[in-house]
């Protein structure tokens, strides 16, 4: 059912969308900054993006404040060719977010904006609106469930996802300022990962879902044996422990001269999931997810430095390949 649902190449993504602010010329700090780059941002807008780039479709959910911002970030979805009909427009005190990234790796800075963020905004009852029928499977990034509504939200959103047979994707993806405290997002993410069939996530957030950095495999492990068809571990430039059908695969990274360490993750789950709709491996599909993560992190921007499959393929074709693991 997972690799059925993933091989329609039609996603629903929940979770953010939001306005990136980049100091430009690329190198060039937050404080001395003179003028700045500005893109499209937020986690699950940024998987959206770079699925749209590697040939799927997809759908976001979300709220956006109704002002220039929001307006912003759905101009931005109709440029990326991503379905906004799910994105509500909210009035009232909320606000779309705002990351101020500098595209520099020593001493890098990135400063996030979500007080009362318009996300966290979206409601039940926009989860309930969604057809998701006309979907193959249902992305989610751990940032949704760090607030109400939008956490209830989600996992309605779930609920009807499976109703309906699609696969369960979800990105950890923990930012401890979202949270009201640890124990909430402990308790939370693990519910979340329990109702996943795919879940991605770092060394420390396993680690965090265990209660202990030094579990975080086990953790991973656990979650595949008890259900989830796929688990990815990353650690960083380690590469990736991958679990499915009941094997542990291996995998390094592309290494590259990096500008920037954000983006990573997100272009990672967007090319793990295109690999996988076009009936890849899953090795070879992890890899691939992980050549476009070196891909983003060399260029300026998130969503702008997804690749294209002729960027991918030309990356692959000239790299010396990856590490090994």
């Amino acid at each position: 059912m997972v690799l059925d649902g993933i091989a329609k190449k039609n996603f629903v993504i929940v979770g953010r969308v939001g306005m990136d602010l980049m100091p430009d010329p690329p190198g060039t700090r937050t404080q001395d900054a003179q003028t700045m780059m500005v893109a499209m941002g937020g986690s699950s807008a940024n998987i959206a993006a770079g699925l749209g780039r590697l040939g799927c479709k997809a759908a976001l959910v979300t709220s956006v404040s109704d002002d220039a911002v929001g307006r912003y970030c759905l101009n931005q979805l109709a440029q990326y060719g991503i379905n906004s009909t799910y994105v509500k427009k909210i009035t009232g005190e909320s606000r779309t977010s705002l990351a101020v990234s500098e595209t520099r790796l020593e001493e890098h800075q990135t400063v996030i904006y979500r007080n009362n963020a318009a996300d966290f905004q979206m409601t039940t009852e926009d989860a309930e609106a969604v057809d998701y029928s006309q979907f193959g499977a249902l992305i989610t990034a751990g940032t949704v469930f760090a607030a109400e509504p939008s956490r209830s939200a989600t996992f309605r959103a779930f609920e009807l996802a499976r109703e309906a047979g699609l696969p369960i994707i979800f990105d950890v993806d923990y930012r401890p300022y979202s949270w009201p405290s640890p124990e909430v997002a402990q308790d939370v993410l693990s519910r979340a990962g329990a109702m996943s069939d795919v879940i991605v996530g770092n060394d420390e957030e396993f680690g965090f879902m265990a209660g202990d950095i030094s579990k975080g495999l086990d953790k991973a492990r656990e979650l595949a044996r008890s259900g989830a068809a796929i688990v990815v571990y990353k650690k960083g430039p380690e590469g990736a422990t991958t679990f499915a059908n009941g094997d542990e695969i291996h995998t390094g990274i592309y290494p590259v001269e990096a500008v920037k360490p954000t983006g990573a993750g997100d272009s990672f789950m967007a090319g793990i999931m295109a690999s996988l709709a076009e009936g890849l491996p899953i090795r070879d599909a992890v890899l691939r997810g992980s050549a476009c993560a070196s891909i983003v992190v060399s260029r300026p921007g998130c969503a702008p430095a997804m690749p294209t499959p002729a960027e991918l393929e030309a990356f692959l074709a000239t790299h010396p390949g990856p590490t090994q693991p």
